[in-house]
């Protein structure tokens, strides 16, 4: 049975579960540039757009996403369980999910049929510097709602910091949360939120695909059978210690499958090159991998498998977040943690700069961006497109 949408001073609109999972598939489907990217498109389509959650709420379930597995697919999952309690959150993520992992399958099965990758890096070239813009318009629209005292702005500052030297974001939302504990409803944002205007409808997507997090490294054992229980167990033993960003899976992966011989060094470097082609999390190598093992349901079963810690334990704090949501101490810890994701949002924007705002013309795109998502509010689907475009014809590399 489904639960009507939170309500919060009028603020909060209802959405269908229906509606809701259309509006996830099509995040998964156009949310290029990493977690901090998705979580800007979420803010604008979901927060500013249709107020689906309240936006203090929506940056506390980014910030208890965090803790393990990519945080992207943790906040789809909250965002559902809030609206629609536990099946709703798992159909959230799923429906986030399922553009990426089809992607994936596909561009595998081209792969190890003409071993080659499709030619589409030009395109993603070009989709770089509005990633950038969406991180940045997102951050201040995210800031604008939450840092809005002194204290905060200074969370915020210390978190943005930080993440610059990329600390372990578990790290940086622990300490934020213990010095609001301290300083309590001090660093709490001051006096009645700002009224909402047309000109508050930035748009949003933040993703950072900088790695902001650390990962625990696994013992690498002797060869494994690569039977489906076998596949499945891997994975899901990496999950479980799937601290952070995706990139940050790179290393740990790489370790772990070359050692099972599961693939080889050009199959592994090509498999993190798809996966970076695609929408959504960098975790979907564990579908490449699976789909050259056991085909579509290998696939199925290593994603599930490497996601399925992570989604456990979100639904977990997603249905206790009911409880603890008005307790003193969880408004204060909160209080803390809500700035220092604002401060990290920017943050990931600045740790993507330099590898892609090379020369004038990613430049360019970048002001262009900003004008065209924060003046016009165009939506990031058209914009993203004209980046790809001007990367497939080479006018951004």
């Amino acid at each position: 049975m489904t639960r009507e949408p939170l309500q919060n001073g009028g603020a909060v609109q209802a959405i269908s579960l229906p509606a809701l999972l259309l509006n996830f598939l099509k995040i998964g489907a156009i949310g290029f540039g990493g977690g901090m990217a998705i979580i800007a498109l979420m803010e604008r389509d979901l927060i500013r757009k249709r107020r689906v959650l309240d936006a203090d709420e929506f940056l506390q379930g980014v910030g208890l996403g965090q803790v393990l597995g990519p945080f992207a697919v943790n906040t789809a999952l909250f965002v559902g369980n809030r609206l629609y309690g536990t099946l709703g959150g798992l159909a959230c993520a799923f429906a986030f999910m399922a553009p990426s992992v089809l992607m994936v399958i596909l561009l595998s099965w081209l792969y190890f049929s003409f071993h080659a990758i499709p030619a589409l890096q030009g395109a993603i070239g070009g989709l770089g510097p509005v990633v950038i813009a969406l991180i940045l318009v997102a951050a201040w629209s995210m800031g604008r709602k939450a840092v809005r005292s002194w204290p905060s702005v200074l969370m915020a500052a210390l978190a943005l910091t930080l993440s610059l030297f990329k600390i372990n974001a578990v790290y940086i939302l622990a300490g934020a949360g213990i010095i609001g504990l301290i300083a309590g409803r001090r660093i709490k944002a001051k006096g009645k939120p700002p009224e909402k205007t047309d000109q508050d409808k930035p748009q949003a997507l933040g993703d950072g695909g900088a790695p902001i997090a650390g990962i625990a490294a696994l013992p690498v054992a002797g060869s494994v059978s690569a039977g489906i229980f076998n596949v499945a167990w891997v994975f899901l033993k990496i999950g479980c210690v799937f601290f952070g960003g995706g990139f940050v899976l790179i290393p740990i992966l790489q370790q772990r499958l070359r050692a099972l011989g599961w693939l080889t060094k050009k199959e592994f470097v090509d498999g993190v090159a798809i996966s970076n082609l695609t929408p959504g999390p960098i975790a979907v190598l564990a579908t490449f991998t699976g789909f050259h093992l056991h085909g579509v349901m290998g696939a199925l079963t290593a994603t599930l498998a490497l996601f399925a810690p992570a989604l456990a334990l979100m639904t977990f704090m997603s249905r206790e977040y009911s409880r603890l949501k008005d307790a003193r101490y969880f408004k204060n810890f909160m209080g803390g943690v809500t700035p220092a994701v604002v401060g990290m949002v920017a943050g990931a924007a600045v740790l993507l700069s330099p590898g892609i705002l090379h020369d004038i013309a990613a430049w360019g795109l970048l002001a262009a961006a900003l004008f065209l998502l924060a003046r016009f509010q165009w939506h990031p689907a058209w914009v993203l497109a004209i980046g790809a475009v001007l990367g497939t014809i080479g006018v951004v590399r």
